[in-house]
């Protein structure tokens, strides 16, 4: 698969980059090369390949579920411009 001139600036101008002329053709090889890449890949046959989460089966730590902090609500809240049952109010944004 190949990357046209015309897609890269395309992309540039979505993504509100500046990109001259020199750019654009580095681009356009350096993006070409990495395609090229993952079509190399593509082909590779993964069917006997049992999907992984780590490569290295590795387990995360888990701590236990326990609350550290104790409730700060009313503290927060007592400095808040204004609050009703619990809850912030914010001036309404969308009419």
């Amino acid at each position: 698969m190949a990357i046209s001139r015309d897609d890269i600036e395309k992309v540039a101008v979505l993504a509100r980059i500046r990109v001259d002329d020199e750019q654009v053709t580095a681009l356009e090889k350096d993006l070409g090369n990495i395609l090229l890449l993952v079509d190399q890949l593509q082909v590779a046959d993964t069917s006997q390949t049992e999907p992984m989460a780590h490569p290295l089966d590795a387990v995360q730590r888990l701590r236990p579920d326990t609350i550290t902090e104790t409730s700060q609500r009313e503290a927060f809240q007592a400095i808040a411009p204004a609050t009703e049952d619990g809850l912030y109010l914010v001036p309404r944004v969308i009419e």
